[in-house]
């Protein structure tokens, strides 16, 4: 419970703050168009910004989730042509890539029960 109400004073605190910087702004009289040239002028001074990868979540995961399914196959491929008596094949590449496998993919199930996880903690907090 005293995660709640750290929580809650933390909410408190900002609520505090915002209502500080609105009244702020109210008694300077800055409109919108001063905070705009201002921002134009600070973007002359320092120069425009480098471009940010504009690479979302859900193409990371996915990247991700490919880059298993296709350690996957791999696996699975090198199996049977080992299976199938393919001389090129030796036994220790099997397994290494079995045990490559297996931990990408305990990796991914971790990784999306820790997103489940913060899923539900977000879900039930308090408003």
């Amino acid at each position: 419970m005293t995660d709640r109400i750290d929580i809650n004073r933390f909410l408190t605190e900002m609520r505090s703050i915002k209502s500080q910087t609105q009244a702020l702004g109210r008694q300077d009289g800055m409109a919108s168009k001063d905070v705009t040239a201002a921002n134009n002028a600070y973007q002359s001074l320092v120069g425009k910004p480098e471009p940010v990868n504009k690479t979302g979540f859900g193409e990371i995961m996915s990247n991700a989730i490919d880059k298993v399914n296709d350690t996957q196959q791999a696996s699975a491929s090198l199996a049977k042509a080992y299976e199938q008596g393919d001389p090129t094949v030796d036994i220790t590449e099997v397994m290494i890539a079995a045990q490559k496998s297996s931990v990408s993919f305990q990796a991914m199930v971790q990784v999306r029960n820790k997103l489940v996880e913060a899923y539900r903690d977000v879900m039930n907090m308090p408003i």
